[in-house]
């Protein structure tokens, strides 16, 4: 048998090692040279110019997430009739393990992580696979009770039979729609962690979103919403400072509304996954948001410098300005076709500074005389130090990708909070 791996990064790579331990033959597909240029010596390599001869004895195709399905590749293999896989699917024919999931635009690593951390709290072997950092093929050997699988809509865009018995989606709204061309197709991506369940599988969302509760409607399985606002027929939420997952109550944790709901998807995943109440009970009372996600990294003079690099969508930009009074903004980046207007509009934000490919975007958008712009990250924190006053947050959301200035939004969030903090330390 002969496996074809489309894509040579993280998840490529897994699929390709999964797909040796196998004893397939293994072809792997990258059009750029230094991805492909360590592999194993049993491994084939093409790329755009030289994969005919490969994919006319492939039995296999395997597609890392985020690359197009108009690859010519991709579209090749599909004219010849031969099966396409996305790396979860191809791992999960490899395990028997039981497994829930999780998607959405925002929130989907904060429930993943969650939900694993409630299942190891409670005696269960529970691993946090897939968007999340580590791919479900290097983990098919491991020793695990449960995976819990973030899904991107990249990875659900080519499931053609995923299952979860347990699934959440977070929050649905407008992302990546330079990829997916429409915000339709974005949600039926989306749609697909529950396409295979029904009324003996979960699935729970966040009520007080309204992407999420329109698209659960078409969903055959059993149904538990949450809200962080209240208790919702049949489903989970906050009483007078409890949270209510079924019969079980705990003081619900005070960070906000946007966690208090992903916090509430977690336990409502777990405890279908087989935590105990008082596995859940020790994760919530631990719980701290993520690094990059509203992470304060300074305090000074009654200013608060907070690091949301995470938000790479208006989405998740408007939710972290809302978590503040009045805020000092830094946004921008490189736009996924998005409408970035609100971030600027929004009423609490009382300047704007814009940085990266977007700029110009938000400049049009913004209220007159409430925007400035900056050349790089270090200039804008400059300028938000020299207007900044006690009682404002300089926050970083940026509502857009990285990619115009840096590696990724981790990148992003550390040098924000270098800057900060050599600031701080030159004060």
């Amino acid at each position: 048998m002969t496996v074809l791996i489309v894509g040579a990064a993280v998840s490529g790579r897994a699929a390709m090692g999964l797909a040796l331990s196998d004893s397939s033959d293994v072809v792997v597909y990258d059009d750029d040279p230094a991805a492909i240029a360590d592999l194993p010596p049993s491994v084939v390599t093409v790329n755009a110019t030289t994969y005919s001869d490969a994919l006319r004895d492939a039995s296999l195709v395997v597609l890392s997430p985020g690359l197009p399905q108009t690859l010519g590749i991709v579209e090749d293999a599909r004219g010849r009739g031969i099966r396409i896989l996305g790396e979860v699917e191809f791992a999960l024919e490899h395990i028997a393990t039981p497994y829930c999931a999780v998607t959405g635009t925002n929130g989907k690593t904060t429930v993943t992580g969650a939900t694993a951390d409630m299942l190891i709290a409670s005696g269960r072997k529970a691993r946090a696979v897939g968007n999340i950092g580590a791919p479900l093929s290097a983990a098919v050997d491991e020793d695990a009770d449960v995976f819990v699988i973030e899904m991107s809509s990249f990875q659900l865009h080519t499931a053609t039979s995923f299952h979860p018995s347990a699934a959440a989606i977070t929050n649905i709204a407008a992302d990546h729609l330079d990829t997916h061309g429409s915000f339709e197709a974005y949600s039926a991506a989306k749609a697909k962690i529950f396409t295979h369940q029904d009324s003996t599988d979960l699935l729970t969302w966040d009520a007080d979103d309204e992407g999420a509760s329109a698209v659960v409607q078409r969903a055959g399985s059993r149904l538990v919403p949450v809200s962080a606002t209240g208790l919702p027929d049949g489903g989970n939420g906050v009483v007078a400072g409890e949270m209510v997952i079924g019969d079980w109550r705990f003081i619900a944790p005070d960070v906000g509304p946007a966690f208090t709901a992903d916090l509430l998807m977690a336990a409502t995943l777990a405890r279908h996954m087989g935590a105990s109440e008082a596995g859940v009970s020790a994760t919530l009372g631990n719980f701290r948001p993520g690094v990059h996600r509203r992470e304060q990294v300074a305090f000074v003079a009654g200013i608060a410098w907070v690091n949301d690099s995470k938000a790479t969508n208006p989405h998740a930009a408007l939710a972290s300005i809302r978590s503040f009074e009045r805020v000092i903004l830094i946004a921008g980046g490189r736009n996924k076709g998005l409408d970035l207007a609100p971030l600027p509009n929004e009423q609490n934000v009382v300047q704007t500074i814009a940085i990266g490919e977007s700029t110009p975007d938000l400049v049009a958008a913004a209220p007159p005389g409430s925007i400035v712009t900056a050349s790089s990250l270090d200039e804008a924190v400059s300028i938000a130090d020299s207007i900044a006053v006690p009682g404002d947050t300089v926050l970083l959301a940026p509502g857009c990708a990285s990619f115009d200035m840096f590696a990724s939004y981790v990148e992003r969030g550390d040098v924000f909070r270098e800057l900060v903090t050599s600031m701080v330390e030159e004060s």
